[in-house]
């Protein structure tokens, strides 16, 4: 079983208020998850929430549940994420959104906008790692 510390130097700011933590340190994983990019669409492949911020990023984070419970973990384990999207300026919807699922376990975060993603319709994309 890893042990996971997630963790906030004093002397940086205070992040905890909001969807991540400074480091996390993993020590002993018996098994790592590396998720592909998830996208804002549903089993069958169609666009869910085209031009709502708020529900592609809840549609990617429901994609990464589905993928890391057939993984065997869970949104829990998510130790690393990687946030794409398209508008920045969207940050605080994006951030509300995450937090419907993220309450206590937060992952290290990174936000990278981007000019545009793989389809047109597409705002937002979630790349993560997760340690049992």
């Amino acid at each position: 079983m890893s042990e996971i510390t997630r963790g906030d130097p004093p002397s940086l700011a205070n992040v905890r208020k909001t969807v991540y933590h400074h480091y996390i340190r993993v020590d002993n994983p018996s098994s790592l998850i590396f998720l592909s990019g998830q996208l804002a669409r549903d089993g069958q492949g169609k666009l869910v929430g085209a031009g709502d911020m708020a529900e592609q990023t809840r549609q990617c984070i429901r994609n990464m549940r589905t993928v890391l419970e057939a993984a065997g973990g869970s949104l829990e384990d998510i130790v690393s994420l990687v946030v794409y999207t398209t508008d920045v300026r969207q940050f605080k919807e994006i951030v509300a959104a995450r937090m419907e699922f993220f309450k206590d376990r937060l992952p290290t975060s990174t936000i990278v906008e981007v000019n545009h993603l793989a389809d047109p319709g597409l705002l937002i994309e979630f790349q993560a790692t997760a340690a049992l």
